[in-house]
């Protein structure tokens, strides 16, 4: 959590005062993944990639590219009609498969790297950070280590920002539902006696019902996975009575679960916050994982769930009382950017004012 705050504190606002300050437009999508990156690089591997700006620890910028094109081009194998097709490519080392190659020679290089360094220390830092506290067991290679942190890496860095990138535009064409926001921040701020630029303390982001509200229902409509599959390593039978055999796969929609009438209503299409508060308590009520998926059910719940919710709110909360986020074509459904997560296609182009802090006081 202090690495999140220290990023939104010294990287992320100081680039959107700036945007605000020369009135240039600038893709949000694009920053949120470069916050994104640096964030859980240092959580994984107590490295700064410096991707958002600043001075970084070796080359983070070709590490995050690299990783991006090795996760773009991974998922398009899905997307090939005849599967064999990127199979042949493979073969010979060709177009879009001897790119995804040295783009996974970067990623891989520059893990080892570290890693190495991290084993050569002996786990003198065995809590820091997640990549020693796994050295620390004394029983992991260092293929499977690398294997870990890539891992991690790649659960926490898309999306988050992803589900940020939909959230602030959803927002731009719903003021009522942004003034709730800011009231409620505002509430807290002087129920704690705090004004705009105190950092927020964890028991405060929890505070943040609505914002809570609203950031899962941009996730239901536009959840981060959008699609999800498994493999069956034995037979078995779902609890329906369907038979699923040994090395099927099963996938189920996300992105159509969240838009499905018989589990959300006549009015599931409809950015709506306000279905996921309690009418008594005001609280933000806890769907069911198996009809609200985004963070999986069952033993594949996700670890980072709880980290992931207080981290967007942080941020969320963070820009939305310091400046006005005005997406340039906010009326224009933007288009889908299928990865392993669900991006915009072309990013989303913004504007960024500064907002009238004594309103917020």
């Amino acid at each position: 959590m202090e690495t999140a705050r220290t990023e939104i504190q010294t990287r992320l606002l100081p680039i959107l005062h700036k945007s605000a300050q020369t009135n240039r437009v600038l893709d949000i999508q694009d920053v949120l993944e470069r916050f994104a990156f640096d964030n859980i690089c240092k959580v994984a591997f107590n490295v700064d990639p410096a991707c958002l700006g600043g001075d970084g620890d070796g080359d983070g910028g070709e590490f995050m590219e690299a990783f991006e094109a090795a996760a773009t081009l991974s998922s398009g194998r899905f997307m090939y009609a005849l599967p064999f097709l990127y199979k042949i490519k493979k073969y010979f080392n060709m177009g879009s498969e001897k790119i995804l190659m040295k783009s996974i020679a970067t990623v891989h290089e520059y893990a080892d790297q570290i890693i190495k360094s991290r084993l050569e220390e002996g786990g003198e830092r065995k809590d820091e950070d997640l990549l020693s506290r796994f050295i620390g067991t004394g029983e992991i290679s260092a293929e499977l280590l690398r294997d870990i942190v890539i891992s991690f890496i790649l659960a926490g860095r898309d999306t988050t920002s992803s589900a940020l990138t939909w959230f602030f535009w959803l927002l731009s064409s719903r003021p009522d539902i942004t003034e709730k926001i800011l009231d409620e921040l505002q509430i807290i701020r002087a129920r704690n006696s705090k004004g705009v630029g105190d950092i927020y303390s964890f028991d405060e982001l929890r505070e943040m019902h609505y914002l809570h509200a609203a950031i899962s229902e941009a996730m239901r409509l536009y959840p981060p996975v959008p699609v999800d599959t498994k493999h069956c390593r034995e037979e078995d039978v779902l609890p329906d009575g369907t038979f699923v055999g040994k090395d099927w796969f099963v996938s189920y929609h996300t992105y159509a679960m969240g838009r499905m009438e018989s589990i959300w209503g006549s009015d599931c299409c409809e950015f709506k916050p306000d279905r996921w508060i309690e009418d008594q308590t005001g609280v933000c009520r806890q769907e069911s994982p198996f009809r609200f998926p985004v963070f999986h059910a069952g033993p594949r719940m996700c670890l980072g769930k709880d980290m992931a919710y207080i981290q967007m709110k942080s941020i969320a909360a963070s820009i939305m009382e310091r400046f006005e986020i005005d997406v340039q074509e906010r009326d224009k459904c933007p288009e889908h950017l299928l990865s392993l997560t669900l991006r915009m296609k072309g990013g989303l182009p913004v504007k960024v004012r500064k907002r009238c802090v004594d309103a917020m006081n």
